[in-house]
């Protein structure tokens, strides 16, 4: 069978077809397809700006001594860039070579796992906060809203309408700690009432966070004196003005400081792999990857893959006698999407760095900002947030 694939680019209105091959061999390692391949869809879209690429090589780390020696344990080198040592095995729930799902509504409150899901949430790492105490978090919520109304007062920009006032709510999800070292997870909520609204009617949320440590480095957690309290994992919802706010107090309060976290072009393709190795459990009815190639101007290739195909390609570079992905099995899986694309669009993707990751259960950006659309793997994904928290952190 003879299908069609399009390649439109917006550089011009012409639109040329291809003709797939119904049966097509791959040169990296074991991969190889034996199934007709689906319609793809690439798109190329001309940026008006250059983009900077997104350097794969963690930032030195300078905290102190004994952090250093923690975290040069738990860091790599290989051939993505550096990735976290617990990812140089990315350990994903399996029985036999099918990825097995986890229910963390079993252990988890599901209202407070809805609240986490179905949201695209924007990534900050934070310095171990100093002096946080999970049982002051009745405290933490007055003090921060009074700190809101008072810096508005001060006739700081708020923009998220006209409220009458802030309410400001911490609480705990229980569950998602891992380890015994790891600190529980902290929830916040900034509601606020329209200035027109009723009296009976509800405040609405107007902005959600949540600080997160998911199987955090042993070694520099335990390394951390008892005054401090390590939640590297900073996700973030609503208005930048009262994000900014947030962190302001928490700096004042808690002694810490924070940063963007970025996601690099090696653990989206860890994302990649892991969503893809749930496709036979959980449809992930799609797997969508937009590269950035260093052209001028930078042009954007969006390369959208069969689930059912990627999963047989997926399935044919993983290691017979071993339950963990290795970061040689997902270099195998890109270089033959790759290897594929170029046959038929003679375009070369490693030249370029891959930007985005998105299917039915999830989707990631380099800029910071993850969906993760499906409690199910939920854990597995902040454990690499929370290791990429780590390594980003200064001194």
């Amino acid at each position: 069978m003879i299908r069609r694939i399009y390649l439109t680019s917006m550089l011009n209105d012409a639109v040329i077809d291809y003709c797939s091959l119904s049966r097509f061999q791959l040169h990296h390692g074991k991969a190889r397809c034996s199934k007709s391949t689906s319609v793809f869809f690439p798109v190329m879209e001309e940026r008006s700006s250059i983009v900077n690429t997104p350097l794969n090589n963690v930032l030195a780390q300078r905290r102190s001594k004994s952090y250093r020696r923690s975290m040069r344990s738990c860091v790599e080198a290989n051939y993505l860039g550096y990735t976290s040592g617990h990812l140089t095995a990315l350990r994903i729930p399996r029985s036999r070579r099918t990825p097995k799902s986890r229910d963390i509504t079993k252990q988890v409150d599901p209202d407070q796992v809805a609240l986490l899901v179905t949201k695209e949430w924007e990534l900050s790492y934070v310095t171990p906060l100093y002096q946080f105490r999970h049982t002051q978090l009745k405290s933490y919520s007055k003090h921060l809203s009074s700190f809101i109304v008072s810096e508005k007062q001060q006739g700081l920009a708020i923009e998220v309408g006209q409220e009458l006032g802030f309410k400001v709510n911490f609480s705990v999800v229980l569950g998602l700690a891992e380890t015994d070292e790891d600190a529980e997870t902290v929830f916040i909520q900034i509601l606020s009432r329209q200035a027109f609204a009723a009296k009976d009617d509800a405040q609405k949320v107007v902005w959600s966070g949540w600080l997160t440590c998911v199987n955090g480095d042993l070694e520099y957690l335990r390394s951390l004196p008892s005054e401090f309290v390590s939640l590297p994992l900073l996700c973030t919802r609503g208005p930048g003005s009262l994000t900014v706010l947030v962190k302001s107090w928490f700096e004042k309060t808690f002694d810490c400081c924070f940063g963007p976290l970025g996601i690099n072009s090696a653990n989206l393709q860890w994302l990649a792999a892991l969503w893809i190795g749930c496709h036979p459990t959980i449809n992930i009815q799609y797997l969508k990857l937009v590269w950035t190639l260093p052209t001028l101007p930078p042009m954007d290739v969006k390369y959208t893959i069969h689930p059912q195909d990627a999963w047989e390609l997926w399935d044919s570079v993983r290691q017979d006698d071993t339950t963990d992905v290795s970061i040689e099995e997902v270099t195998r899986f890109i270089k033959g999407l790759q290897s594929h694309f170029f046959r038929h669009f003679r375009i070369e993707l490693s030249a370029g760095s891959l930007m985005q990751v998105s299917t039915a259960l999830g989707s990631s950006h380099h800029s910071g900002k993850i969906k993760i659309a499906s409690p199910t793997y939920i854990t597995t994904i902040l454990q690499l947030l929370t290791e990429c928290a780590l390594l980003k952190m200064p001194i």
